[in-house]
């Protein structure tokens, strides 16, 4: 038994019961990182790697009731978001957060994960969403994590080359987040994987290896959690978002086939041989 109280950080996402992405890969990323997870359900979703069937949205008192409630008692070091479902939800987030302090002038680090569509394509909220995402969200992120379909999405541009990547961090930038890191993983056509970190002055590329692997699922929340796990642990935001880019690229390497279609990063590879019993 230990007196020591680890390092702490808080989902604030949706449910996927094929236990790939969302706040399921949230909390092993924090567990395998050595942060305790605290979780804030945003909906639960009936899904496998065939797709998104069905979906339950969390009522947004009872979203910023989780928030407040581990806020006030187990205290959180950073936090993240993922999927966020409707307007309703994460204007309750956003105040909530403001409440505990977390983002913002608060102290608390705060990583939003702009997760806008499912990997298959289905949208996962509407116009009124995205606008406060936008509006609401991104003023009071530490660091926005976008994937290129959610570049097009919050800025308009759409990101073909890297070349363009700076232009896409500038317009994010302008949209009130301290940091922000554009990932390439949907350049399929580069070599590697150049991720692009900006604090509003400076550009730092974040080179990977691009792994020749059709099982990614779950790839965005390993990487933005392992960041946020990073933040929690007392790294600067571009020491977290090495470590965010090293363990992903861990992840997808060592990701496995489950189901039928595209199987999920792995965070087998940072648990420990057991030895013979």
């Amino acid at each position: 038994m230990s007196d020591t109280r680890p390092p702490s950080a808080l989902t604030i996402a949706g449910s996927d019961s094929g236990g790939a992405a969302g706040l399921e890969a949230d909390l092993r990323t924090f567990l395998t990182c050595g942060v305790h997870g605290l979780v804030a359900v945003t909906a639960v979703t009936v899904q496998n790697t065939l797709g998104v069937h069905d979906r339950s949205d969390v009522p947004p008192h009872i979203v910023a009731g989780q928030i407040e409630a581990v806020a006030a008692d187990m205290g959180v070091d950073a936090a993240k978001t993922g999927m966020l479902a409707s307007a309703e939800i994460i204007e309750a987030v956003a105040e909530a957060c403001g409440r505990a302090g977390i983002g913002g002038t608060g102290g608390i680090p705060f990583v939003v994960d702009p997760v806008a569509a499912s990997m298959h394509g289905h949208p996962l909220f509407d116009d009124a969403g995205l606008a406060a995402l936008r509006e609401r969200l991104l003023p009071m992120a530490t660091i926005v994590t976008p994937n290129l379909d959610e570049v097009r999405l919050l800025t308009g541009i759409e990101v073909t080359q890297r070349s363009q990547m700076r232009d896409a961090a500038v317009a994010l930038r302008e949209l009130g987040p301290r940091f922000v890191l554009v990932k390439s993983g949907h350049l399929t056509d580069d070599p590697e994987c150049v991720d692009l970190l900006f604090d509003g002055s400076e550009f730092t590329e974040l080179p990977g290896p691009r792994h020749d692997t059709p099982h990614t699922h779950g790839a965005g929340d390993a990487m933005a959690s392992a960041l946020t796990s990073g933040l929690a642990r007392g790294m600067s935001v571009p020491e977290a978002a090495r470590f965010g880019k090293w363990y992903v690229s861990n992840a997808v390497r060592h990701s496995y086939p489950m189901g039928a279609k595209v199987g999920p990063v792995s965070a087998f590879w940072r648990v420990a041989e057991e030895p013979e019993f």
